[in-house]
């Protein structure tokens, strides 16, 4: 149980992942049991600058709390301005990303470009911190490579100008998303902070998260990609912390949260643009299916619900005919 004012945080968090994580998915791993969710990232500069695009990655519903909007900024008063508008939208926390590792983010001194300057981070989460009555937390890595490993250094900094807690990704900006995940980092910020720490990077199993925590001492985890195609990871982990037995999902449980991810998305969006969006999903829940080379090809241009249905069914067929 993570205790941020008057929020409580049991269950395992999601992390924000473009063009994954919008309301439709984020729903689906809150009712498997995630503890906190965050939203897409946001830009700051988009956000003051009134950008329509962005304001459709702030929309969230009531089922989705605790919910951090997080944001991305180069400079403290865009940050702050930013933080103030998201007020209107009453998130429970102001998350900002000084980890994201894609060059676009970066070049624009955004995202990882920040742990190379702590005093500029630092100064954009006090203005912050003092713009908003609400939680400012901040995802960081543990450094922009191997010779400048900082992570412990920048979050004394982060907790000293009012964080309200830190989340690590356990790998550096040069590395992206390559493995190994440096866990001693980790614990390294965890231990140079009074404030909670989130710990992220491949946790992909309720086994994982334990012994992450373990080797870590951190007060949670983080779950990003180990949670595309499997939502189920939360109710897998939830069941780990209140040590209570855990099922896994069967083929048809997990083809009715398809159908369940599908028909949000829709609501939310439309059918065209649902379908479009749902492309980036699908594969991962029909990873390691027979056939699933035709499989893919056919849900890389699935373009209504009853497509998706047709391909389930035919899905179906096969595995009940293997039953018998």
């Amino acid at each position: 149980m993570i205790k941020i004012g008057k929020l409580k945080i049991s269950g395992a968090a999601l992390a924000p992942m473009a063009g994954f994580t919008d309301s439709a998915f984020r729903q689906i791993c809150k009712k498997m049991g995630a503890g906190l969710l965050v939203s897409e990232m946001v830009s700051a500069k988009a956000l003051c600058f009134g950008d329509k695009k962005t304001a459709e990655l702030l929309k969230f519903c009531k089922d989705e709390r605790p919910l951090a909007i997080q944001l991305f900024a180069s400079d403290a008063d865009s940050c702050s301005k930013a933080a103030q508008l998201l007020l209107p939208h009453n998130p429970d926390i102001i998350d900002i990303n000084m980890g994201c590792p894609v060059p676009k983010i970066v070049s624009s001194g955004c995202g990882s470009a920040l742990l190379k300057n702590h005093q500029l981070a630092g100064q954009i989460v006090n203005k912050t911190v003092k713009s908003v009555s609400l939680p400012v937390s901040v995802k960081i890595r543990i450094g922009w490579d191997n010779n400048s490993l900082c992570s412990a250094e920048l979050a004394k900094v982060l907790e000293d100008n009012g964080a309200a807690f830190l989340t690590v990704h356990g790998r550096t900006r040069d590395q992206m998303y390559q493995p190994p995940v440096n866990y001693d980092a980790i614990a390294k910020v965890k231990a140079a902070v009074k404030i909670p720490v989130i710990a992220n990077g491949d946790i992909l199993s309720a086994e994982d998260a334990k012994k992450v925590l373990a080797q870590t001492g951190c007060d949670g985890v983080m779950i990003g990609r180990g949670a595309l195609g499997n939502p189920f990871i939360f109710r897998e982990i939830k069941a780990a912390e209140e040590n209570i037995p855990y099922t896994p999902p069967t083929f048809e449980e997990r083809m009715d949260t398809v159908r369940e991810l599908c028909a949000l998305e829709i609501q939310n969006k439309g059918e065209r643009l649902a379908m479009l969006e749902l492309r980036r999903h699908l594969p991962f829940f029909f990873k390691g299916l027979f056939g699933a080379a035709e499989i893919r090809r056919r849900l890389s241009s699935v373009e209504n619900r009853q497509e998706l249905e047709n391909i389930i069914s035919d899905i179906m067929d096969i595995k009940n005919k293997e039953g018998k």
